[in-house]
Order: structure tokens, then C-alpha cells, then sequence
């Protein structure tokens, strides 16, 4: 699978080209910022770019905004945001604004290796990834008239997990029971959000916007 990499940073950047190409990956380019990464993906669009949040000259959302432009132009290209912090804005506008197969991780997510080559492989295949922290984190906090409260800690689980991008037989095997239960737990998550089946958008990403949006 090939992959470019965006970061400022030059060791960062030549250590997770390093260790991208010692997993299999084939790094066909790297870039200092946005502009360059842009540059790279349109000369030679690959699976998925992997891209700082905070680049030059602002050092403020310049990654994000690079891959709004990919996505313009070049929307089969997975897009992957890393983070030194949790931002959730920056959550939610991948979420809201771009249409599947893209990421969002902390760079600390990068020394699992497997874990990191496995969400790479889910984001190219059009999925969306949000790091575990962030979705631990908003899940374990409740506010009046949540309507995550009204879900058991198991449903609760199930939903974390698929914000992580598992499929249903993912969940399964990560939660050690039949594909029937993982259904009926599916099921009674979008329930009891009101995702009705007929929803124009995927249920899955707007059942993880209703929490993400209760930060």
C-alpha cells in the first residue's frame, strides 16, 4: 500500500517513513507542510496520506485544511490527521465534512506498531478512525439529558469500538461473542440515539457524533 508522509518535524518524519516501510508500506513521499503534501498527492495520488495537524507557517490547523483540498480533488485518497493532544473541533470536523476514510490519531498511537498499520489499513479501505483516547474519553462523560445515558456500559463499549472503525465481525472477535449479539447491540445503540434505518448518512458515524458532540 502506498503511502505519503507529512510532518515538519524531520525526524519524526524519517522515523515513521522508516518504520511505514519496515511494516510494508511503500513510502512514495514526504512534505515539510501543506503545501508540499498537497503538491506530493497530486502528482502521484497514493492510498492514504498521513499528515501532521500542525504544520507551517501557522502551526494551527494546516494539515486539516491540506486535506480538505486532497479530498477535493482527490477523494479515494485515505487521509489520516496525528496530534500531539485530543482536539476534538478538529474530531468533529473530519466527521461532519469529510466522507469516510479518514483518521484521527495521536502521535503516541504510532508506537503500536500493529495497532497504527491495522487503522492505516481500515482508513484506506474508506472507514473512519477515531483514536482510543478520544472516544474513551468522551464516552466515560455524561451530562443531564444525555442521550448516551440511556445506553449500558456494553452498548456503550460496542459504540467505542466503532468509532474506532471495527466492522461487526471486528467487534465480535474483539468482545469475544457471536456476530448475532454484536447485532442486537448495533441495533439497540441506534435505537435508543433515534437513528432510524432510512438515515442519509451512515448510522455508525452519526451514533459517534452524538457523543463526540458531548464533550
Amino acid at each position: 500500500m502506498r503511502v505519503i508522509v507529512a510532518d515538519d518535524a524531520l525526524l519524526f518524519r524519517e522515523g515513521m517513513a522508516r518504520i511505514l516501510t519496515e511494516m510494508g508500506f511503500e513510502v512514495t513521499g514526504q512534505a515539510r507542510d501543506g503545501a508540499e503534501l498537497v503538491s506530493l498527492v497530486r502528482r502521484d495520488p497514493p492510498a492514504v496520506a498521513i499528515t501532521d495537524l500542525r504544520m507551517p507557517p501557522g502551526n494551527a490547523s494546516e494539515g486539516i485544511e491540506a486535506a480538505a483540498e486532497i479530498r477535493s480533488f482527490a477523494p479515494g485518497v485515505g487521509l489520516i490527521l496525528l496530534s500531539q493532544h485530543v482536539e476534538v473541533h478538529h474530531a468533529l470536523r473530519l466527521m461532519n465534512e469529510f466522507d469516510g476514510a479518514v483518521g484521527y490519531l495521536l502521535k503516541d498511537r504510532v508506537s503500536d506498531l500493529g495497532t497504527f498499520a491495522a487503522d492505516i489499513r481500515r482508513v484506506a479501505a474508506g472507514a473512519v478512525v477515531i483514536d482510543p483516547e478520544l472516544v474513551a474519553r468522551l464516552v466515560g462523560r455524561r451530562r443531564e439529558r444525555d442521550p448516551l445515558a440511556d445506553l449500558t456500559d456494553r452498548e456503550r463499549e460496542v459504540l467505542a469500538l466503532m468509532a474506532r472503525g471495527l466492522t461487526n465481525a471486528a467487534l465480535a472477535s474483539e468482545l469475544f461473542v457471536s456476530p448475532k449479539t454484536i447485532e442486537g447491540y448495533v441495533r439497540s445503540v441506534f435505537t435508543k440515539l433515534g437513528l432510524e434505518p432510512g438515515e442519509r448518512e451512515h448510522r455508525r458515524v452519526l451514533a459517534v457524533l452524538q457523543f463526540l458532540r458531548r464533550q
